[in-house]
């Protein structure tokens, strides 16, 4: 007579040890197919967007003219754009800047204390300006991000960043104001 119970226990026994093996054989053909695939530990990780057709369509869409660079260095990479008409219009543009410092514009039919904050992470108004071609900046300083802010009627452009106010200047001054395209 057998033991239905000895050879259940055995089977159970057995049941994990080729569970082990099999999880052991996949790693062993995971880790070989992770040193097989070519690996460039320098690649820049950056993923570059191209912003002209979102440009495009701000333009017709927005109530103001809606900001875009002009002309800078290739070295600058688009990292993302956005335009949203029912967040206020807000139209984002961000950047990394040759030295690697994050850049974005932002615009939005919103000038409020609150959207401010946001964009500029916190920033504040210095009482400083800065002229950056024919146009006048207000300089805002913050724990995290630095702006320039212009503030005109219906809406407000914001240039803001991790780079130093001489680089965000670099990013303002690029800018061309369209609307309507």
């Amino acid at each position: 007579m057998r033991d239905d119970g000895a050879v259940a226990g055995m089977k159970g026994k057995q049941t994990i040890w080729d569970m082990v093996r099999s999880l052991a054989i996949i790693g062993v053909v995971a880790g070989g197919i992770y040193l097989a695939v070519p690996h460039d530990d320098k690649a820049d990780p950056t993923h570059v967007v191209d912003y002209r057709i979102e440009t495009l369509t701000a333009r017709r869409a927005a109530p103001y003219p809606v900001a875009a660079p002009v002309g800078l260095q290739k070295e600058w990479r688009a990292t993302s754009v956005t335009y949203d008409r029912k967040l206020s219009n807000a139209w984002h543009l961000g950047f990394l800047d040759p030295r690697a410092q994050y850049a974005a514009l932002e615009q939005s039919s919103d000038t409020s204390a609150a959207y401010l904050g946001k964009v500029t992470q916190h920033a504040k108004p210095t009482g400083q300006t800065q002229r950056v071609g024919e146009l006048t900046w207000e300089r805002w300083d913050g724990p995290k991000y630095d702006a320039l802010v212009r503030q005109e009627q219906g809406y407000v452009t914001v240039v803001t960043g991790t780079g130093s106010f001489e680089e965000l200047g670099e990013l303002a001054a690029a800018l061309e104001f369209k609307q309507g395209a």
